[in-house]
């Protein structure tokens, strides 16, 4: 597995109090260094204009650049909503968007995977405001960057806590969505009722799960049983995932009380479908996960499962262990039309 990675991704709020902190990717690089997994590692670039207005309104792209430009030697909220910015963050989410398109530059040309480690996260940001820690929403431009470069249909696959608003609110005209995520955690989207069929077999499709404790056979069986058919519906030329690791037990931003484990499952899962569905191509794109340790064993996992001689088996979870509830959803989304 190719990795995305800039040290110029520790610049967005260092020295400042906040959960989404530059120690996140620096931890999970120096563990994969440590364990011998940081040796395919491609350079990013910044995210040009044009890929970034694909996704975003010019007036808002223009807005982070001047409210960025007026920190000064300050961090304050941009003034979409709640999302700290300092005087770097500008370039910062430049090149993480820019991070995200290379992955699938990437996973594109070689017919294989990616993972971009990047920051700041971005599948909460809309067309027209930043919110949460995100200001770019860097899977959905990978995703209009696969389409306008190579005619590509995307899903974008989101297994984050929190839901992605901001990519299932630009989804449709090529890019599908598909999550599960804690409802009604912030941002408070995502619910039963957000399951839509669109034209040309796009989709959005959410399960939201209860906020804590629904642990691992579950959460991986959830998983299983939706991407299979979500992409047997979609047909994506590649796969795109907004991997954040918040769903890892313990996580203090998060934490479905699942365990780290669950990600090695997860990656056999996205490996098995892109290599049925996709020629091999998936990029992972870093969202969320804020128990350091809990994310840097996550990538790992990820990056081992992708480099496995052979695809690893399937993780054995059964359909029975998936509460009534997401059972019945679930059904329902295999029904979509």
């Amino acid at each position: 597995m190719r990795i995305v990675y800039d040290e110029l991704y520790g610049d967005h709020l260092r020295g400042i109090p906040h959960p989404e902190s530059p120690g996140r990717v620096e931890a999970v690089a120096d563990f994969l260094r440590r364990s011998g997994k940081f040796e395919n590692v491609i350079a990013p670039r910044d995210a040009t204009t044009a890929e970034i207005e694909r996704v975003h309104a010019p007036g808002y792209v223009e807005l982070v650049r001047a409210e960025v430009a007026g920190m000064a030697d300050f961090a304050g909220y941009l003034s979409t909503g709640d999302t700290v910015i300092d005087t770097h963050s500008f370039d910062v989410a430049r090149r993480a968007a820019g991070g995200a398109v290379v992955a699938m530059e990437t996973a594109m040309h070689e017919s294989g995977s990616a993972f971009a480690i990047l920051r700041p996260p971005g599948h909460h940001a809309e067309a027209r405001r930043g919110m949460g820690f995100c200001v770019f929403n860097n899977a959905a431009i990978a995703a209009r960057a696969a389409q306008a470069q190579f005619g590509a249909r995307t899903l974008i696959v989101d297994f984050d806590y929190h839901h992605g608003n901001g990519t299932q609110a630009v989804s449709g005209d090529g890019l599908s969505y598909v999550s599960t995520h804690a409802f009604p955690a912030y941002p408070g989207t995502g619910g039963r009722d957000e399951n839509y069929a669109l034209p040309e077999r796009d989709a959005i499709v959410n399960v939201p799960l209860p906020p804590h404790d629904f642990g691992t056979e579950p959460f991986v069986a959830v998983w299983e049983r939706l991407l299979a058919a979500t992409v047997a519906r979609v047909r994506p030329d590649m796969l795109i995932v907004s991997a954040g690791f918040d769903y890892v037990k313990g996580d203090p931003a998060g934490d479905l009380g699942v365990d780290v484990e669950a990600a090695t499952h997860l990656a056999a899962l996205i490996r098995r479908l892109a290599q049925e569905y996709c020629g091999g191509r998936v990029a992972y794109v870093l969202e969320g996960g804020y128990d350091v340790d809990a994310l840097a064993r996550s990538v790992a996992a990820v990056i081992e499962a992708h480099d496995a001689p052979q695809t690893p088996e399937t993780s054995g979870a059964q359909d029975s262990a998936i509460p009534a509830s997401q059972r019945e959803l679930l059904e329902t989304i295999e029904t979509l039309d």
